[in-house]
């Protein structure tokens, strides 16, 4: 088994892995592990911008974009990263910039500027314009700048190259209190090689999990088929916990019936949401900024046009989203990628028919709990050293309960450099942490388990049945009454998980093989939203319960913090145990949210 060394050991190549890795690499000598091409990767996806309070075109500051940030988030957010983000989101969009990313311009030559949901002028007044873009293809155009700028500073890649299992060791330890407890250090962690199936080992004296988000936990869904929650799972499979799984966001404009995502910037561009009467129903939702308020109300406000009756189509389930009165050459230099998308998937020509649309699955907003640094937390206060996580992956809850359009083009790049920074200065300093014994063991008895067993159940239906369920139970509108019976359904597909078969046993090009320990990932952060969201007996942001409609502030304004615990009992399920973790607070104090 080949066993490599590098100071620095990044995981995924999407935006936050490439952005901590042009800082890592110019420090530190850096590897980057990915299982896709760099320029696959999802960030490729994302389509409207990438905010930051320039003020190019509109009076703006760093302290608007942080209460909006928190307000957005229905106050769960932490402040202290929050102010993080607002205040070097306008370093992050010039770094941008300067390494030769083409933005939209104005007249006079500055970046241009357009409004999305949430962002707001002076505490909330009227929206701003505050989204830096390259027409509609922001993400894409992030994801290639920053790739060549890894080239340019000779960053390795791995590519094709999935990461299985991180190599954790445990050493005794002592609080101030005196209490004992058992430390984690990172060591490494554990690849396979898609071309040729070998395992090996890659030590290192950081690691930086970049992995992304979950989003094929769900059916209807904007995520690649690859954003299977890898790094969560494996984190937390090592007894990381993970916190506010509960809140995934629902993008509201899917193409209906396909998920596929059109950009918020359509809303921002002046394209309006209509229901079956033509009424622009958003008026009677967020009566100050109509179809730019927050995407959990949007989302929700559509949900609830449908289920009163006033969808459009056949089957009256969806609504429409209307860029009719907008000016075909407006349409085709702002937003020519999701027009496109349009004609394309459903056969709709956006200059003259509106486009019928539904909320999908969008993003997670909890994931592996860090600091402002990119530290990861093993509980509310311990830091494992050499660990960090950024990007959708993390959770240093800037995004609380629900996440502004535009925020994650940001996190990925304010949260993605001081990750790589740490963890580059980290590997000065720290020694090679000794490798266990057998470290591949895990991978290679995963690997061996699942291509060996000769069960008769087929992993694509195991995944379509858990996709099904989670879209039926744990969509926009959740009760205590669904997600139980999500919960129970998950523990049903676990059952049969353990009975799986897979037809192609070669070594090379195995996808069969990867989608089915890809499943075990989703089968687990399903596990976990379910039981985070059962216990949080309130609505707030992206997490609605219809048998808890108001938010609980005095029992709920705490994270959701959830651990693997063999010896634990949480909602029936074993080896699960549950716990919170307080809120930073700064400046904003809670307040009703009113758009």
């Amino acid at each position: 088994m080949q066993v490599h060394q590098y100071d620095v050991v990044i995981v995924g190549a999407g935006g936050a892995g490439m952005r901590a890795a042009i800082e890592a690499g110019q420090r530190a000598h850096t590897a980057v592990l990915t299982k896709l091409y760099p320029t696959r990767s999802h960030t490729g996806a994302a389509q409207g911008g990438m905010c930051a309070a320039l003020a190019n075109v509109e009076e703006d500051n760093w302290e608007w974009h942080t209460f909006d940030t928190i307000k957005g988030g229905d106050y769960l957010v932490d402040q202290d990263a929050a102010e993080v983000m607002a205040k070097e989101a306008i370093d992050a969009v010039l770094d941008l910039e300067h390494m030769g990313l083409p933005f939209n311009r104005t007249p006079e030559g500055k970046i241009d500027q357009r409004r999305f949901g949430g962002h707001t002028r002076d505490h909330g007044k009227a929206p701003v314009r505050r989204a830096c873009y390259a027409a509609d293809r922001t993400g894409h155009m992030i994801l290639q700048t920053l790739y060549q700028n890894c080239v340019k500073h000779n960053v390795e890649f791995y590519n094709e190259v999935y990461v299985l299992d991180v190599l954790l060791n445990e050493t005794e330890a002592t609080r101030e209190d005196g209490t004992s407890y058992l430390q984690k250090h990172v060591s490494g962690v554990v690849t396979y090689d898609l071309s040729t199936g070998e395992i090996a080992v890659f030590q290192a004296k950081a690691v930086v999990f970049a992995t992304g988000g979950a989003g094929k936990v769900f059916k209807t869904t904007s995520n690649a088929h690859t954003l299977t929650g890898d790094g969560m799972a494996m984190a937390f499979r090592r007894g990381i916990p993970l916190e506010d799984m509960e809140f995934v966001q629902f993008h509201p404009t899917g193409l209906a019936g396909l998920g596929i995502l059109l950009s918020e910037a359509a809303r921002g561009e002046g394209a309006v949401l209509r229901n079956s009467e033509g009424e622009r129903f958003m008026e009677r939702y967020a009566p100050t900024i109509k179809d730019l308020a927050p995407r959990d109300i949007v989302a929700r406000s559509m949900a609830n046009e449908v289920r009163e009756g006033r969808g459009s189509g056949p089957n009256k389930d969806y609504v429409l989203l209307d860029l009719t009165h907008l000016e075909p050459a407006h349409i085709d230099a702002k937003l020519p990628d999701i027009t496109e998308f349009a004609r394309t998937y459903l056969g709709v020509e956006p200059y003259t028919e509106p486009v019928p649309v539904f909320p999908t699955a969008h993003y997670v907003m909890g994931g592996i709990p860090t600091n402002i640094k990119g530290e990861v937390l093993q509980d509310n206060d311990t830091v494992v050293p050499g660990l960090y996580a950024a990007g959708e992956v993390a959770c240093v809850s800037v995004h609380g309960s629900n996440r502004l359009g535009t925020n994650s083009l940001l996190d990925i790049n304010v949260f993605g450099k001081r990750s790589g920074i740490a963890a580059a200065e980290y590997s000065k300093t720290a020694d090679f942490v000794e490798l266990p014994e057998n470290p591949a063991e895990f991978v290679e008895d995963l690997v061996a388990h699942v291509r060996e067993n000769n069960g008769t159940e087929r992993v694509a239906l195991i995944r379509k049945d858990l996709q099904d369920t989670m879209d039926l139970n744990m969509q926009v509108f959740r009760s205590g009454d669904t997600i139980a019976e999500a919960l129970k359904d998950i523990e049903s597909l676990r059952e049969r998980y353990k009975n799986i078969g897979i037809q192609d046993k070669g070594k090379r090009f195995n996808l069969d093989l990867l989608e089915a320990i890809e499943l075990g990932f989703l089968l687990d952060l399903a596990e976990v939203m379910t039981v985070s969201a059962l216990h949080r007996q309130e609505s707030r942001g992206g997490h609605y319960r219809e048998d808890f409609p108001d938010r609980d502030d005095a029992n709920f304004m705490k994270h959701t913090m959830i651990y693997k615990d063999e010896d634990a009992v949480t909602e029936g399920i074993k080896g699960m145990r549950f716990d919170t973790k307080p809120v930073i607070f700064t400046r904003y104090e809670p307040m009703e949210r009113k758009y």
